[in-house]
């Protein structure tokens, strides 16, 4: 009930202050469960995903929205908790599972479930790879998924950025619900959970019009992280050699010992995903890897493994 009354005070004055647009509202069932895939630009698309939307989306929230210190956790953890929000430990292994078995139970519900395939906000605006729980959660609950784009938002609140740009009109678009029927009874099997997540993807990238990155989204921010601490590493080490070089008479030429840890790791390489409609068994390269997901394999599948 809380939900309602929050959007109720806050729609008005979002639609006023920000004029967000929205299209293919209809492709969202009116009744019924289902899951809506989005690409993750901002903090914002908390509020603009389920805005233009007469059904409440429960997403599953990272649980450091609920973990908070001081006034701004309190705040945080309050509205999360109030909207109907669920955290999310994503540290792996049995949180993980039971994140997929908090999702399949809201589904079980008949609720609508939002969820980022991504795993994490981007870093950099552009479409990463998506990680198979959307995959897991849709052949397990036997739900359709719609692909969800959100447009603008890293424009309008880019990373650590806390005041949105007014002049950035943010909108959101859904795309025709994705029927995974023909994978149902096949939700351990690897090639398969990958082939439906790429596919989730791409329509995501069909609607946003994003760079695609073969890279998991996480991982990119990790090696950036990384690269700047080795510069910032190498570059001490430099100051220090010649400081030290001064102080012996020398020229100070020394060398960095620290020189770019992680900095000199090529940039992903941009791909385009290729069109998802063949069989996993044919499916392309990205779909044969038995890459990591954000929700791992259910109990049988380990077993198998």
């Amino acid at each position: 009930m809380f939900y309602w009354l929050v959007k109720a005070i806050l729609a008005p004055m979002l639609r006023l202050v920000f004029r967000p647009w929205a299209k293919g509202t209809q492709y969202v069932p009116r009744t019924g469960p289902a899951i809506i895939a989005s690409n993750h630009l901002s903090f914002s698309d908390h509020f603009f995903a389920p805005l233009p939307l007469p059904r409440k989306v429960v997403f599953l929230a990272k649980s450091e929205y609920f973990t908070g210190r001081g006034l701004k956790g309190l705040f945080s953890r309050a509205f999360f908790s109030s909207v109907g929000q669920i955290p999310v430990d994503r540290s792996g292994g049995e949180a993980s599972e039971r994140a997929l078995a908090t999702g399949l139970r809201v589904l079980a519900g008949g609720h609508l479930l939002g969820i980022y395939p991504e795993g994490t906000r981007t870093p950099d605006g552009r479409l990463f790879r998506g990680k198979t729980g959307v995959a897991r959660l849709a052949l397990e609950a036997r739900v359709p998924v719609i692909p969800c784009a959100m447009i603008g938002g890293f424009e309008f609140q880019p990373p650590g950025r806390i005041t949105p740009r007014l002049a950035i009109r943010p909108g959101v678009m859904f795309g025709p619900p994705l029927d995974f029927s023909r994978y149902y009874g096949l939700e351990n099997d690897r090639i398969v959970l990958r082939a439906v997540t790429d596919e989730v993807i791409y329509n995501i990238m069909k609607l946003s019009g994003q760079e695609y990155v073969d890279e998991y989204a996480q991982g990119h921010k990790t090696r950036l992280a990384a690269g700047s601490a080795g510069s910032a590493g190498s570059a001490g080490s430099r100051r220090a050699a010649s400081a030290s070089g001064v102080a012996a008479g020398t020229s100070g030429t020394g060398t960095g010992a620290g020189a770019g840890v992680g900095g000199t790791g090529s940039e992903a390489t941009p791909v385009k995903i290729p069109d998802p409609a063949a069989p996993p068994a044919t499916s392309s390269a990205p779909a044969r890897r038995n890459a990591a997901s954000d929700l791992p394999p259910s109990p049988g599948a380990r077993a198998a493994g």
